[in-house]
């Protein structure tokens, strides 16, 4: 396995890495689905269990200024996604936001009833529309089209754009700025899942004039499993928006216990229920590895990195076919190979020591995390997968038994 590459002589990112804790016998190329633990979380969390939440008690929500943690550490991840301070708020669940932004976008279109999205988006965003329009029940219909024919399908029918901006399985990156500009054109709203672009590279939501946004905290931002997940309104809608799920957390006067619904104004109307105290901590903590980060600097790397995997696996193992663009410029932080037996493919890196995961039929998917991933990194996963093919290590029983999370 390489120790050093040339590549990383002058990488104004390599100081990171010590940042994270990464086992030392493990390329981790999945930071696309779980990032990797920042070294000083734990602590953190040792501090938050402890004494705010083992001495303080329910004082915590006071003495700790608990209930501020959504707007926190909201506008830490605006600075991250090109919004302005307020316009950003952590909660929930990604699925969750894509209900309560989708149902508020379509109040405002409420003599539109066409939500247009692509084959390309992550089924739960597809799933959620999908059955928000079925549970109105008053003509909505959510329409799907090929990536590549998004704008093509942009007419004045439509209400909601509904789009990931990096395409989960393949990488293929959506132009936000210019998809945006034509819904606008044609009177439509837009929203962007940015599950695969917060933290990854520069996102420029205001500068795109984008209308709504979600993302979640678990993947680039290194927030944990099931961290909390974030939304975006625009200045122009946040407050006057009017929320689907009109929880408690979203009035303007939660203590105050009256019985009629009054929204907070700003994107504060978008919450609903208790912040997750103990997970919020950790995202916030989390966030911290990006304070003196320069995100052109990630996305720098991060081409560097995809360029020179994708060069030493086609070079290499033939047998791989890419599936992400070859063009940078329409390309996220991940690169995807297609393989008949991609699942036996991964278990067996994963055996050696390269985690990388599989997405069905036959992807093999590779996230690069600039943080804590190298151009070493990259070559030492690189020879693993030369090996592995060469050899057919992955045609044993052992690593074509499904388990539940690939």
């Amino acid at each position: 396995m390489h120790t050093t590459h040339p590549l990383d002589a002058n990488d104004p990112l390599a100081a990171k890495r010590a940042a994270f804790s990464l086992p030392d016998d493990v390329i981790y190329l999945d930071g696309n689905s779980l990032g990797v633990l920042p070294a000083h979380v734990p602590a953190r969390m040792q501090e938050v269990v402890a004494n705010e939440w083992g001495q303080s008690l329910i004082r915590g929500w006071n003495e700790h200024n608990w209930i501020d943690l959504p707007q926190r550490v909201g506008n830490r991840i605006a600075r991250l996604v090109g919004a302005a301070p307020g316009t950003v708020v952590a909660c929930d669940s990604t699925t969750i936001n894509v209900f309560k932004v989708v149902s508020a976008a379509l109040n405002l279109r409420p003599d539109r009833k066409v939500i247009l999205s692509d084959s390309g988006n992550f089924p739960t965003d597809l799933y959620v529309a999908g059955g928000l329009a079925e549970l109105l029940d008053q003509g909505h219909e959510l329409r799907v089209v090929a990536p590549e024919d998004v704008e093509a399908a942009v007419t004045d029918e439509l209400a909601v754009l509904m789009l990931t901006q990096v395409d989960y399985k393949t990488g293929r990156r959506h132009d936000m700025k210019a998809l945006t500009e034509k819904a606008h054109a044609a009177g439509a709203l837009v929203m962007w899942d940015l599950a695969h672009s917060a933290g990854a590279f520069p996102v420029d939501l205001a500068g795109a004039n984008a209308d709504f946004a979600v993302g979640c905290g678990y993947k680039y931002l290194n927030g944990g499993p099931g961290a909390p997940a974030f939304l975006y309104v625009a200045p122009e809608h946040k407050n006057h928006v009017r929320p689907p799920m009109t929880g408690w957390m979203g009035h303007e006067a939660p203590f105050a216990f009256d019985l009629d619904y009054k929204p907070a104004s700003g994107v504060d109307r978008m919450r609903v229920g208790t912040p997750p105290v103990l997970s919020l901590s950790a995202l916030d903590a989390a966030l911290d590895v990006f304070d003196d980060v320069d995100m052109g600097d990630i996305r720098k790397k991060s081409v560097s990195l995809c360029e020179l995997f994708i060069k030493e696996v086609e070079a290499r193992c033939p047998d791989l076919k890419l599936v992400s663009p070859r063009n940078e410029a329409v390309r996220g932080s991940q690169v995807s190979f297609r393989f008949k037996e991609g699942y036996a493919l991964m278990q067996a890196l994963i055996a050696n020591g390269v985690i990388g995961d599989f997405r069905a039929p036959d992807t093999v998917r590779f996230g690069f995390t600039p943080l804590y991933i190298s151009h070493a990194d990259v070559m030492g996963a690189v020879e693993k997968l030369e090996t592995i093919l060469a050899d057919r290590l992955w045609d044993r029983d052992e690593f074509k038994k499904r388990q539940k999370v690939t």
